[in-house]
């Protein structure tokens, strides 16, 4: 990231279990994410930028989050346990390899595998090149001129989750805007994927891919066929989009 003559990078180390900023001057700060809260953690990097010369601001109350408690108040959440982060980590790293391959095939417009802090999942979307209706917005504590922004083109998105409230287990999930007619009653393999209708996405448990024989095969199975639904309901210009 630029800031005035230099530049700054900053990292979570899932190895280390720290939180590392490194300057293009050479300068280096970290400290440990164990047993700290969100408080300490805004804190303790804040502190840190101070020292390396970097004054910024930032609006520290976290969005797409019910009853959301600004981040330097925020002594309630301190739950890093470096073994759960571990195992999160390589679960991101193992859909990422196979979300990346989703962008192989697909020679139209399409994001990189990216992760969402918001809503904290691991994305890839592909776009048919043409405008979408206005997005109705509603999405908890984000503000509707963002969601209709990220929702200007048709898309078609795949991507893993941890989990929250509404579906309290990691899952692969898979949804289309607009959702064509049909698509939440389209057939999708593997079998255990299902429609759901408070997400108005289709999920596969994380649970079967992981306990499936071929994992990664499982996953490209209920992916390709979750496009290959909303492509064809959406009557998407598949000749000129896929190769």
């Amino acid at each position: 990231m630029p800031y005035k003559d230099k530049n700054l990078q900053i990292d979570f180390d899932f190895i280390d279990h720290k939180l590392k900023i490194i300057t293009s001057e050479g300068k280096q700060r970290d400290f440990a994410l164990e047993n700290i809260s969100v408080a300490d953690f805004y804190h303790q990097i804040f502190a840190l930028l101070k020292e390396l010369e970097i004054d910024i601001k930032i609006y520290t109350t976290p969005v797409e989050m019910e009853n959301p408690i600004p981040f330097e108040k925020d002594n309630v959440n301190a739950t890093y346990v470096p073994k759960v982060a571990t195992d999160l980590h390589q679960a991101l790293l193992k859909a990422q390899n196979v979300l990346i391959h989703m962008r192989c095939n697909f020679t139209g417009k399409c994001s990189p595998v990216h992760f969402f802090w918001g809503s904290f999942d691991l994305a890839v979307s592909r776009f048919s090149g043409r405008r979408a209706p206005k997005h109705p917005g509603g999405i908890p504590h984000l503000a509707d001129w963002v969601t209709e922004e990220a929702y200007s083109h048709e898309v078609a998105s795949f991507g893993f989750w941890p989990g929250s409230e509404v579906l309290p287990e990691a899952a692969f999930y898979a949804y289309i805007y607009p959702e064509p007619e049909g698509y939440k009653t389209a057939e999708i393999k593997p079998k255990g994927a299902y429609y759901h209708e408070t997400l108005g996405e289709f999920i596969l448990p994380y649970q079967i891919a992981q306990q499936s024989t071929h994992p990664e095969e499982t996953l490209r199975e209920f992916l390709n066929s979750t496009y290959q639904a909303a492509s064809s309901l959406a009557n998407w210009d598949s000749k000129n989009l896929e190769s």
